[in-house]
């Protein structure tokens, strides 16, 4: 029988950094808070399958989908969507107009490897999070992030040299 969870807990001691994933991703108060909601309900509906030796990535995880569905279901309703909308604009973009070619050079880069080293990208990269911070919401040591950080790095950068040896 699977544990249950105490729902509870993980949302006194989870619930900031959700909102906070919320927050930058929606620029909603209203719709993060709602979208913050949303992630603990769903860890509620689907505890008896959800591994989590790192709530804290996992709960990022559910977070970042929970808020592009919004964005994208916005989307659907043109009204409520504005012009300069980026994320939406990323969200949507026909395949043909260089998102297929981004989703292949991700694969390229990502393929190999762990799924946790592609959070950990997004959070130091892309969200400007600290080495400490990375690992403090995945559940790993500051050393172990650098070392995946660096592997990452070293991959790209072979994948770089073949490229110009093709060209």
């Amino acid at each position: 029988m699977a544990e249950v969870l105490d729902i509870e807990a993980l949302y006194e001691r989870y619930g900031p950094m959700v909102l906070r994933r919320c927050r930058g991703l929606l620029r909603d108060e209203e719709k993060a808070v709602e979208a913050m909601q949303d992630v603990f309900v769903q860890v509620l509906r689907r505890q008896s399958t959800l591994k989590m030796e790192h709530p804290s990535s996992l709960l990022y995880q559910i977070a970042t989908n929970v808020s592009l569905n919004l964005i994208r279901s916005k989307k659907r309703r043109p009204e409520d969507a504005t012009e300069d909308d980026v994320l939406t604009r990323i969200a949507y973009a026909p395949e043909n107009d260089g998102r297929s070619v981004a989703r292949m050079t991700l694969d390229r880069i990502f393929g190999s490897q762990q799924p946790s080293t592609r959070t950990m990208a997004v959070l130091h990269l892309l969200d400007g999070h600290t080495l400490e911070e990375v690992a403090e919401i995945t559940g790993m040591s500051v050393s172990g992030v650098r070392k995946r950080l660096r592997g990452l790095q070293e991959h790209v950068n072979e994948l770089e040299r073949i490229q110009e040896g093709v060209q």
